[in-house]
């Protein structure tokens, strides 16, 4: 039973889902300079990233209101260790397809220094500045798609009693729906802001990528709703009674 009075309802695509503020978290997967900023991994390889960096505005509206309301941030990183030791083995399916995509690779950012694709405390897996961590926040590095694989993000999570997360992050197809099925298997409530989340792999499709991993979100996996039904749910009053 959630607290009278940390409890919120907000609307979604499956009607209302109740959210005890004391017992969720916020989850902003991957919103960092290789993913969402002009010289960035996918940048340089010629991925359009702007629904990626339209998902920062409301994403920053979502988390000033968090703070506000005393609710968690857990930011995720997508990021490798300098000697790749958590990459994979040599043929792992993972170490392959990051290997492709440039990881570990030198290059100059765009702040003059030196940086690398995908590597831990470089500029590149640096949190976009529009979304910079405060200090109370909380950072988990991971080194694959699900924030939840060899992470300590469950142990942090069950360290704050917490039960709801709302998800936002890139990409959709990806890291998000890879951390938001593993979440949904250890009983975590799920809330997928969509206006929050982007995906450029099929963008450009009549039905994107980006539009079935919400389809199959909201089927059987979380409930999905945008950032002004979260804005307008945080301000309105508790709600009298709840269900976890």
């Amino acid at each position: 039973m959630a607290s009278t009075d940390t409890a919120v309802s907000v609307n979604t695509q499956s009607g209302p889902m109740e959210l005890d503020l004391a017992r969720t978290a916020v989850i902003v997967v991957d919103m960092q300079n290789d993913f969402g900023a002009p010289g960035g991994m996918l940048d340089r390889a010629g991925v359009d990233i702007s629904g990626i960096q339209a998902a920062v505005a409301p994403t920053a509206r979502v988390l000033d209101a968090a703070r506000r309301a005393g609710v968690k941030i857990v930011y995720l990183k997508m990021g490798f260790r300098p000697d790749l030791s958590d990459l994979g083995a040599a043929d792992s399916p993972n170490r392959i397809r990051h290997l492709a995509f440039g990881v570990g690779q030198e290059l100059s950012t765009p702040k003059g220094t030196i940086g690398r694709m995908l590597i831990r405390d470089t500029w590149n897996t640096d949190i976009v500045d529009e979304l910079a961590p405060e200090a109370e926040d909380v950072i988990v590095y991971k080194h694959r798609f699900s924030g939840f694989y060899e992470t300590e993000l469950h142990d942090i999570l069950k360290g704050f009693g917490v039960k709801h997360l709302i998800f936002t992050g890139c990409t959709t197809s990806v890291c998000v729906e890879s951390t938001i099925r593993d979440a949904m298997f250890r009983d975590y409530h799920c809330l997928l802001l969509e206006d929050c989340s982007a995906e450029p792999i099929g963008s450009e499709l009549l039905r994107s990528n980006h539009d079935a991993s919400v389809l199959v979100l909201q089927m059987l996996f979380a409930w999905v709703s945008d950032s002004s039904e979260l804005l307008a749910a945080l301000s309105r009053e508790p709600v009298l009674s709840g269900r976890s």
